[in-house]
């Protein structure tokens, strides 16, 4: 929940970008899209296509930079974009999505506070990439109590942590 409800939506600028092999030459694209427009890009890597990298090992990097606020929002890429998102969310305060589609892209952000966006590298090409993720980073969180109510729960669930929730299963 990063924008105050008093002080206006801060616009993000600091983007950081990870994937692995099977995203990277999205990944490519998108940053240099990026630069253009003038955001500041921090690539967390990889730096080049290895078939034997792991996604985690760029993503989770990307996903504690978000978390600490040290990037304003994240892209993480994989070949689904699947992989991107179940290590993106393992970080707490992190909420991403695997998105394909423009209403999710803006209403993450605007209802559920989404601070990555996840891609896949084999199923978006690069025209539609760049629209979701600047449809991504157009929008801001609405503050709305009713989100804010639902991010708290959220936030709850994060500090249980994993053996309190095999108990209450």
């Amino acid at each position: 929940m990063t924008d105050s409800p008093t002080a206006p939506p801060r616009t993000p600028k600091l983007i950081g970008v990870a994937a692995d092999h099977g995203g990277f030459e999205l990944k490519e694209s998108l940053a240099g899209m990026l630069r253009e427009a003038d955001y500041e890009v921090v690539d967390f890597g990889d730096g080049r296509p290895k078939p034997d990298d792991d996604y985690p090992d760029f993503v989770v990097p990307l996903a504690h930079a978000v978390a600490r606020g040290d990037m304003d929002r994240g892209v993480a890429i994989c070949g689904s974009g699947v992989g991107a998102c179940i290590a993106s969310n393992k970080v707490p305060g992190v909420r991403a999505c695997l998105i394909h589609e423009c209403f999710s892209a803006h209403q993450g952000v605007e209802d559920d506070d989404m601070n990555v966006i996840c891609l896949g590298g084999h199923v978006v090409g690069n025209a539609l990439a760049w629209e979701l993720v600047r449809t991504f980073l157009q929008a801001r969180f609405s503050g709305a109590e009713r989100h804010r109510r639902r991010l708290a729960k959220v936030a709850r669930l994060e500090k249980i942590g994993r053996a309190s929730c095999r108990e209450r299963v």
